[in-house]
């Protein structure tokens, strides 16, 4: 990718934090704080694995830990409700940052393995389902709690659409979707993370990344028009839902400098920030997990001042 730089005389306000901000960024949970100081300190890395191990015994992560049941759902009375809600569960610790090795982990995942999709062929939780954008997550499930899932995987690059995306519709509909895309993605960069590097993987992310920079991840190719306001707004968990915000926090997290068309989105951004440095949860989406993290609508969300500030610092120190 091309590098982009932004007017370095914005730089300071662009990215780093006020001492206030960044003071209430760590005084939050361990899952913010532990990947604020990855991500916009000097920390040491021993100091920010420290944090990170109290995620599994503290705050969020240990709450949510305490509410999965012994058969290894997260709620949800019907098959496929409570199905659901465990991925979206299991998604959530993921980012949470989890330690993988940790016990609660290793205890979760012993449960959640157990689990099948009955509605598809009686499948094993971790080999996945019908649908690309849960298969995308799973598959990074996989990489981050268990094992790389080699065959999920080829399943996902068979379903690859010829635009460079994927969509859950196909193939009733040949044209891809942002949501499954951005789904798939995680999950193919997870998967080359644990081990699983190859031409074939990383030609289709290659051309997955295409396909939403060609569109400025957002905009129509065709008119150039915003193709849904929704993504300008951001929240968290995202569950299989796309924004602008989730986008560029996947290029950032794959490492490349940031190409050209990612300009106008990183505009998007910092046009979102209030006058007092800080982010505000846009809105919620209506799918639900047995947690309550940033609940309050218009006000300052750690989650989205974390990933906001780490995406406009990548993109300025690529300059």
């Amino acid at each position: 990718m091309a590098t982009i730089c932004y007017n370095k005389r914005m730089l300071p306000s662009d990215y780093t934090p006020r001492p206030a901000v960044l003071k209430w960024l760590l005084d939050s949970d361990p899952s913010i704080r532990w990947q604020v100081m990855r991500d916009l300190t000097d920390a040491s890395p021993t100091a920010i694995a420290t944090e990170r191990s109290r995620v599994a015994t503290e705050g969020w992560g240990a709450q949510l830990l305490a509410r999965q049941s012994p058969s290894g759902k997260w709620g949800g009375r019907k098959e496929n409700a409570g199905l659901l809600i465990t991925f979206y569960g299991a998604v959530v610790l993921m980012d949470l940052g989890l330690d993988p090795a940790s016990k609660q982990a290793r205890k979760m995942v012993s449960r959640v393995e157990k689990l099948r999709f009955k509605w598809h062929s009686n499948r094993a939780f971790f080999d996945g389902e019908v649908e690309p954008c849960i298969n995308g997550r799973i598959l990074a499930l996989g990489a981050y709690f268990k094992e790389p899932n080699d065959a999920l995987a080829k399943q996902l690059l068979s379903e690859q659409l010829q635009d460079g995306g994927w969509n859950c519709e196909a193939p009733k509909s040949c044209r891809s979707s942002f949501h499954t895309t951005i789904c798939v993605l995680e999950g193919l960069l997870a998967y080359e993370r644990a081990g699983r590097k190859s031409v074939a993987i990383t030609t289709a992310r290659k051309k997955a990344e295409e396909y939403l920079l060609k569109r400025r991840l957002f905009r129509s190719q065709r008119t150039g028009e915003i193709i849904e306001k929704r993504w300008l707004r951001f929240s968290y968990p995202p569950f299989w839902h796309y924004d602008v915000l989730r986008g560029l926090d996947y290029f950032r997290s794959a490492g490349d400098k940031p190409d050209p068309r990612v300009s106008e989105a990183m505009d998007v951004v910092r046009k979102r920030c209030h006058q007092n440095g800080r982010w505000p949860l846009n809105h919620l989406h209506p799918e639900w997990i047995p947690l309550k993290m940033e609940t309050a609508v218009a006000s300052a969300s750690r989650w989205n001042t974390l990933r906001a500030l780490r995406v406009l610092r990548w993109g300025a120190e690529s300059c």
